[in-house]
């Protein structure tokens, strides 16, 4: 999960090369599939941060 969300961070910051500056509307929360589970993220540009807002292992 922490490399999905590293690729998630480093995808963002090249998506957005000046983050501070940006004045558009957000993606919203936003879903993640990694083996052994999924987690919710949310991407907030101006903060320059990708929070991770909850974790679910799969079930199997």
């Amino acid at each position: 999960m922490e490399q999905r969300a590293a690729e998630l961070a480093r995808a963002a910051a090249a998506l957005h090369l000046d983050g501070t500056g940006y004045q558009g509307v957000g993606d919203g929360v936003q879903t993640a599939f990694v083996p052994g589970g999924m987690f919710l993220y949310l991407t907030i540009v101006r903060h320059e941060c990708v929070y991770v807002l909850q974790v679910t292992a799969s079930p199997i």
